[in-house]
């Protein structure tokens, strides 16, 4: 499925919603099929062959390659301006998928210290496992990202905006950083969605999404998405190692390393129905987010505001250390969708929970409902307790802001409040 070039002079609303969109491949549907099959139908021997030599691109078995999944592949490549792109299982089945890639034992890499707590888990737990040392450096000083880059450094890894700390690193400084030393910067790019911001075209060269998030807007779809720029130079000797896969596009070899080496062989490949889900979901991602940014900029605003509220982390406030870089990077469209904020205590903040009435308390966000959780008593309950501390706080409630009407998130929100003693 190609790209359609009537699209380029487009604005990204109308892309999200016509990009990819075959009516003649699809018997007039406007809707991409949902290929629910394990496998397809060669009808010579000869034809099944050139395709397992990679002479055709056909489709052989769902986990190698599957027409709904490639749609999305092919959509989600052309929002985030990338040249092509490998849809996985889950958000972090992309970050072991791209990382692993990369990496080979003895090898190092540098990393955001503000990290989602399943990366920061993968990075300093797994990966120590297979003899691979990862060199965490604090995302707004990239003096220390520099500083943390040796010969054995493959990438660096970064947030573009950070989950729960809320930081935003300056995507350009530290791409520059990664290219002078030769290596490519990766960057999570879930929270801010490519509405909101475009690494890519910031000098980063791959992005990584976990497509569970906003894309759908629903919650009911779970999936990742590794994003090539397609203009990283594989053909070093630093990267030597991926001469075997440059085969006719050299500018893609890093996705090809991934889709045979590891997408294949530890099946990562997501059901064509979640797949079909987030791409319709995708649609209305440019609507949402405008709601969703709104939104966030005025129960923010709120919650500063509140005598039971001690600090609003966000960084729409103009005293954020991060405010001028998001204004940098995200234009005029937003400062995010997410805040966290901090009560007196863990019991004020399970009080705050327990009395919610339409807000719902679960580990997920991006969601179009409003979600909360209390990070330090959930999702790193099981962290040592000097990393627990130094990635979470007892007293933090992260908010995903929903597409309620704003004046109902904060109704929910002061009654909760005020609930606490």
């Amino acid at each position: 499925m190609s790209h359609n070039k009537t699209l380029d002079n487009c604005r990204f609303e109308t892309r999200a919603i016509h990009e990819g969109t075959d009516a003649d491949a699809w018997e007039g549907a406007t809707l991409p099929p949902i290929y629910q099959s394990a496998a397809h139908i060669h009808e010579t021997a000869d034809s099944l062959s050139r395709t397992f030599a990679g002479q055709s691109r056909d489709h052989i078995y769902m986990r190698l390659s599957n027409p709904t999944n490639q749609h999305l592949e092919q959509k989600l490549a052309a929002l985030e301006s990338g040249k092509a792109a490998v849809v996985t299982s889950s958000g972090m089945a992309a970050i072991s998928n791209a990382c692993m890639t990369l990496l080979r034992a003895g090898d190092e890499f540098v990393a955001s210290s503000a990290l989602f707590m399943s990366t920061f888990s993968l990075f300093s737990n797994v990966f120590k496992k297979y003899g691979i040392t990862v060199r965490f450096a604090h995302p707004l000083k990239p003096g220390e990202v520099a500083a943390a880059i040796n010969e054995k450094t493959r990438f660096v890894y970064m947030e573009t905006i950070t989950n729960p700390g809320m930081e935003i690193a300056d995507i350009r400084a530290v791409a520059d950083i990664a290219h002078e030393n030769g290596i490519p910067l990766l960057m999570d790019n879930t929270l801010a969605s490519p509405w909101l911001c475009r690494p890519l075209e910031l000098g980063a060269d791959i992005v990584l999404h976990s497509t569970t998030k906003y894309f759908s807007g629903h919650g009911g779809a779970m999936g990742g998405v590794v994003i090539d720029r397609g203009e990283f130079d594989w053909q070093t000797e630093k990267f030597e190692d991926f001469s075997p896969f440059a085969g006719r596009d050299p500018s893609l070899s890093f996705l090809t390393r991934m889709w045979k080496e590891h997408h294949v062989n530890c099946g990562t490949t997501p059901a064509p129905f979640h797949s079909y889900l987030t791409a319709i979901g995708l649609s209305t991602l440019g609507v949402r987010m405008e709601k969703h940014m709104a939104n966030a900029f005025t129960v923010a605003g709120f919650l500063k505001k509140h005598p039971k509220v001690n600090w609003v982390n966000y960084p729409g406030f103009d005293d954020h250390p991060c405010h001028d870089t998001a204004k940098s990077q995200f234009g005029n469209r937003g400062f995010g969708t997410m805040l966290t904020f901090g009560l007196e205590n863990q019991e004020a903040c399970f009080t705050l929970i327990d009395n919610l009435k339409m807000i719902l308390n679960l580990a997920n966000l991006g969601d179009c409902k409003s979600l909360i959780i209390h990070p330090y008593s959930s999702q790193y309950v099981s962290f040592p307790q000097e990393v627990r501390d130094r990635l979470a706080d007892p007293c933090l409630i992260r908010f995903s802001v929903g597409i309620e009407h704003a004046d109902d998130i904060c109704r929910d929100l002061d009654q909760a409040l005020n609930a606490i003693g």
